[in-house]
């Protein structure tokens, strides 16, 4: 499993109804993506940064669903270039589940996305 860290810049007094509104607006798209286990919105008002930590099957789903694509729309609405890291992901604590996910289990932990 593959954890990517994904920030970028808001627009100087993007108000937080509209960042929220936006990531109700993406959520449906990352249900459909087979390859990722779960997504974590964040949005941090006063540093004016909203991203995601995503959890995938593996780094190259993850590099392709953050393609130039995307990319170019994340600075066409928010003006920013994201920032990306990726850490190898061994072991999840997921209390929600009240399970321990090893890399291997993932694909089993991993909701069946809504169609």
């Amino acid at each position: 499993m593959f954890t990517e860290y994904v920030l970028f810049d808001l627009p100087a007094g993007m108000p937080r109804e509209t960042v929220i509104a936006g990531m109700h607006e993406v959520a449906p798209r990352w249900r459909q993506e087979p390859q990722l286990v779960r997504k974590t919105f964040i949005y941090d008002e006063r540093a004016g940064v909203a991203g995601a930590f995503y959890l995938w099957l593996d780094r190259a789903a993850a590099e392709a669903a953050h393609d130039e694509a995307w990319r170019a729309r994340i600075r066409a609405h928010y003006g920013s270039e994201p920032r990306i890291r990726y850490f190898e992901t061994p072991l999840v604590v997921d209390n929600a589940l009240g399970r321990v996910i090893e890399a291997g289990d993932a694909r089993t932990a991993a909701p069946t996305p809504d169609r």
